[in-house]
Parts: structure tokens; sequence; C-alpha cells
């Protein structure tokens, strides 16, 4: 979608609201450096691994701007409110630091209407449009292991016996999920329960997805489903949080709580257990977490394979404002036929900070990134791409960038 017809489109909505009605949510991060193969700033990510670790390791350019205004407020309490967010992004952070690319991309990835707060409902929401919805990521890695975002309409957090239920119909479009293959568009309904208590703290959130595979890209389309059961740990020292994600999907629903590949048969499954654990350990030291481990089994031995992943990050405040950053992370891909492939990435920084926690932002830091492969790690890679033998950094198996980086939400 290009910015000639969107950005109008989101003035003129703007222009019809109170200013001080409109709710605005929103994020940047932008990064520029240099290479040790004498190129620009380049991203080390592993052929077949899901996500890479962010920390000094992201390209280009991103924003999000969320915009939220309420339309009309009800007698009893409800609410009803507009939403919608502008996304830019730099291609940059899939391009070949030999091969510098200025290309912009805009999108509009969330438009919809929400009733909120129906007394009637406990409380409960009912909305209708395209949305990030229900989201549930890793943060150093920025890998939404549960993600049904979609185009389409549900309930959402009806109280049932002290637990919260939400139902979601949902369509997917490329907007929201851009990574999305020809094809791969497939109705889907979305159950989820929330809030059972098991332990003091600790609660269990349920996620089933049904797919029906209706696509128009030619051939055999499938559906499926996955399953997920998360663990939610609160109170882990202080403020701190862990999840521990149990999933299993089959076909189409071998991804993550959207559609996959509706070339998948039944033969496709997926197991994957991811552990995330984060808190600020004391006024100056936070921390993060996060391993995966992830099983394709097919037929076919070209979708079968095992990705293991696993690192940290920690932040401590030097002073209110400067805060020393370290980040590290290893990759594992290993196909049914064919050499196991292994990256390891790390990242050590400073920044300038809004303050000393873990998430204070904005953030400006200066960073140095290391990373190491293997050669199937390096004949694996895509053409081009900068761990490729045609990358930036040839026959070499490591590399290094040195940059700056801005971060920010408000």
């Amino acid at each position: 979608m290009r910015i000639k017809h969107i950005a109008p489109a989101l003035l003129a909505l703007a222009s019809g609201f109170p200013a001080a009605a409109l709710d605005i949510d929103s994020y940047l991060r932008a990064h520029a450096g240099v290479n040790s193969a004498h190129g620009g700033q380049t991203c080390f990510g592993l052929a077949g691994a899901e996500s890479k670790y962010r920390l000094g390791n992201e390209c280009g350019v991103y924003g999000e701007l969320l915009l939220g205004q309420q339309l009309q407020r009800g007698t009893d309490g409800s609410t009803l409110k507009a939403y919608a967010m502008l996304n830019l992004g730099n291609n940059a952070a899939s391009s070949n630091a030999r091969r510098p690319q200025g290309g912009w991309t805009i999108g509009l990835p969330q438009a919809y209407l929400a009733l909120e707060n129906l007394p009637g409902l406990g409380g409960a929401t009912l909305w209708a449009g395209r949305r990030y919805y229900k989201r549930e990521s890793t943060h150093i890695t920025d890998f939404m292991y549960w993600n049904p975002s979609g185009l389409g309409g549900g309930i959402e957090n009806v109280p049932v016996g002290g637990l919260k239920f939400s139902y979601a119909f949902l369509h997917d479009d490329r907007q929201t999920m851009p990574n999305m293959q020809v094809g791969d568009i497939a109705s889907r309904h979305d159950l989820q329960l929330r809030g059972l208590q098991v332990n003091p703290g600790g609660a269990l959130e349920l996620g089933l997805t049904l797919i029906h595979g209706n696509g128009s890209g030619g051939g055999d389309r499938h559906g499926g489903s996955m399953l997920t059961v998360q663990h939610r740990q609160t109170g882990v020292l202080g403020t701190g949080e862990n999840r521990l994600v149990l999933q299993w999907g089959t076909g189409a629903g071998a991804d993550n709580g959207a559609t996959g590949d509706t070339a998948n048969g039944s033969d496709v499954h997926r197991l994957r257990i991811v552990e995330g654990w984060q808190a600020q350990v004391n006024e100056r030291l936070g921390a993060e977490l996060v391993a995966v481990w992830q099983r394709d089994t097919a037929h076919d031995p070209a979708k079968a394979k095992t990705w293991a992943s696993a690192g940290g990050r920690l932040s401590y405040g030097v002073t209110r404002h400067v805060k020393l950053l370290a980040d590290i992370g290893h990759d594992r891909v290993a196909p049914k036929h064919g050499d196991v492939r292994r990256l390891t990435k790390f990242t050590g920084a400073v920044a300038l900070s809004a303050g000393r926690g873990y998430f204070d932002r904005p953030e400006l830091r200066l960073f140095f990134t290391q990373a190491r492969w293997n050669d199937a790690a390096r004949a694996a890679a895509a053409d081009g791409d900068p761990l490729a033998a045609n990358g930036i950094f040839g026959k070499a198996l490591n590399g290094y960038t040195i940059g700056i980086a801005l971060e920010n939400c408000w």
C-alpha cells in the first residue's frame, strides 16, 4: 500500500478528532553502522531459524504509529472506539550490505472498531477489522511464537467462571501477516481461554486455532490446527515474569497461530517449546533469557528439521542515564538431510537512556556486534545474504559491525 494513499486518509481521520481525545501509541527504531568487510550496517540470521537476537542486529529504520479515538460513550459505561496503525520500514533490514537498498514500505496493519466494556457481557469487547490480535513474543528476539493476527472480528475477554474467553473468526491478509506466501489465504477460528490459576502468581493460557484452507493460489490447499498451552508466572524477582509455552501444530497450523503453508498436508507436524524469563532484578540490573526448541516433521525432507535457540541479555544502569548492555545468542538448525547449521552472535553496547531500567526508553546506543557461523550455515544462506559465499563476507565464517541505534516507544 502506497504512502500517497494512506497518509492523506489518516491525516483526514485525525483532523476530525478533538486533539485531547486522540490516543497515540508509537514505536521507532533506527540503526546505522559499518561492518568488517567495509560495508554498511549488516544483520546476522541463520537459514531455518525463525528469529535472530535483536540488540545491534537490526538494520534500517522501522516505526509504528497507532491512533485510537473514542467515537461514542454509552450511558452504561460502554465505549465505541476506532483504531488505526500506520507502519513505515526501510528494506535495508533484508538487503545485502554490498547492495544498499533505500526502498521504503508503508502499510496499515491495524484498522478496526471495538465496542469495549460491555456491562451485559461482563466488560467484554466486540471488535471487527484488521488488527494485531493477542500476540505473544520473546522481546530479545522479537519471535512471535503466538500471533493469530488477521482480518476479521470477534468477542474478547468474556468472563467465564473467573476465566477470560475470547473467540475470533479471521481471514489472513498481507497487511497483518507480511510473510504470507501466495495462496496462503484461509479462514481461521481462534479460541482462547486465559487466567486459569494453577499456583500462586501462575496461570495457564490456552489457545486453539482451527484453519479451513480455501486459498486461490492453485493446487491443493489444506487446513490445519494448532494448540497452545502457556504458563505465565508473575512476581518473579519482584516484577519479573516467566512464560513456558508448549505448542503443537499440524498442516497449515504448523506455524504460530496464524495460517502457515497451506500446501502442507496432514503429515506435517510442528512441536515447539518456548521458555522466556525477564526481570528487573534490582534498581540497576535487568535481565532476560530465552530458549526455543522446535521440531518439524514431514514426508518431504525439505520441510523436516529441528531448530534450537538459546540466549540472553543483561542491562546494567551505571548512572541514571547511562547503561551497559550485553546480548548473546546461539541458533542451531538440523535439517533431516544435510549438515547442522550454527550461528553465534554477541553484542556489547553502551547506551544513553531515559532511566536505569531494562525497558526504560528512549535509548541511544553505541554497539559492537560479532557473529560466527559454520560452513553449513554459509551453504544454506540465500543468495546475497551476508552469510552466503556471494554475500558481503565472502568465504569468511565470521564478521562484525559497529554502529549506533535509537529505540523509543511513547
